[in-house]
């Protein structure tokens, strides 16, 4: 069984955010206390800009449909988004909209986050890219954009795309009863391991899995230095991903879903599609940041 067969540009929708990425801390900051890090990188940020990015890497068009700031440090950064090769046409500059930070702190590999949300999620160019003749899909990059726009969905089917939805942990948001009813017409769904317990209610990966699988066409589970499983026409896989050295696990399940993405937009086999996403991810997780692979020969 293939997926379904698609070429062309994909609009990647959601925040963008400046990471400030602290690596090598002996432990978590606590209050009253002060931690230092041994590195420090600054970088766009965001799950639709760093799956865009992998995309775009990958050679497949790729817009980012997002609102950015005006501010001085949104303008520091745009310099660094001009390099990832995206199509920026659909980039809304507002002053409402930045700076949206986020703090990151890896220890061991894993990660905390810290980060503040500047204004509204829609961008004023939203129904003008959906229009854009050379777009075929909609990647959703956080449920916290949908909850805001709940018509994305609706309205990116009227126009013809597909779409897909990664749920991008949120604690506010990921147990909302509405979830699943605003997800409603999602072709792919891309949880963690996490999000689908949260969403299924279920602790095994399986059942959730099977669960999410009698709400959504295709649903890929990824489970992180285990690999990924899929849910899709009847069938279920699992691969697992090989060992590497984990320096930074940010954005790596957007590089995942960017690996995705592609193959399945160019038709391939699902198998071969799970493959792709979690060959993204390993290569993510050996360099700091949600897009420094892609500036890595690791």
């Amino acid at each position: 069984m293939t997926s379904q067969s698609k070429t062309g540009a994909v609009l990647s929708l959601g925040r963008i955010y400046c990471d400030l990425v602290f690596r090598g801390l002996d432990g978590m900051p606590q209050l009253g206390r002060e931690v230092f890090a041994e590195e420090f990188t600054l970088t766009p940020g965001g799950g639709a800009l760093i799956t865009a990015a992998h995309l775009a890497a990958l050679g497949r068009p790729a817009a980012l449909l997002a609102r950015f700031g005006t501010d001085e440090l949104s303008s520091a950064l745009g310099e660094q988004i001009k390099q990832l090769g995206l199509d920026l046409q659909f980039l809304d500059r507002h002053p409402t909209a930045g700076p949206q930070l986020t703090v990151v702190m890896v220890q061991n590999g894993e990660r905390a986050f810290l980060s503040r949300r500047a204004g509204h999620a829609r961008p004023a160019s939203f129904e003008r890219a959906l229009a854009w003749s050379a777009a075929t899909h909609l990647h959703i990059a956080e449920y916290a954009t949908l909850h805001e726009m709940t018509d994305a969905i609706s309205a990116a089917k009227r126009h013809g795309l597909t779409v897909s939805l990664d749920p991008s942990w949120d604690d506010t948001l990921i147990r909302e009863p509405a979830f699943l009813a605003h997800a409603a017409g999602t072709d792919i769904f891309l949880p963690n391991l996490e999000e689908a317990e949260a969403l299924s209610g279920l602790a095994d990966p399986a059942a959730a899995l099977a669960q999410l699988a009698s709400k959504f066409p295709i649903v890929v589970l990824k489970c992180g230095g285990e690999g990924a499983m899929l849910a899709a026409a009847g069938q279920t896989l699992a691969l697992p991903s090989r060992k590497v050295e984990v320096i930074d696990t940010t954005g790596a399940g957007d590089a995942f879903n960017a690996g995705f993405l592609h193959s399945w937009l160019n038709g391939a086999a699902f198998a071969d599609c799970l493959a792709a996403a979690i060959q993204a991810g390993t290569r993510s997780v050996q360099a700091p940041g949600g897009i420094g692979s892609l500036q890595s020969p690791t």
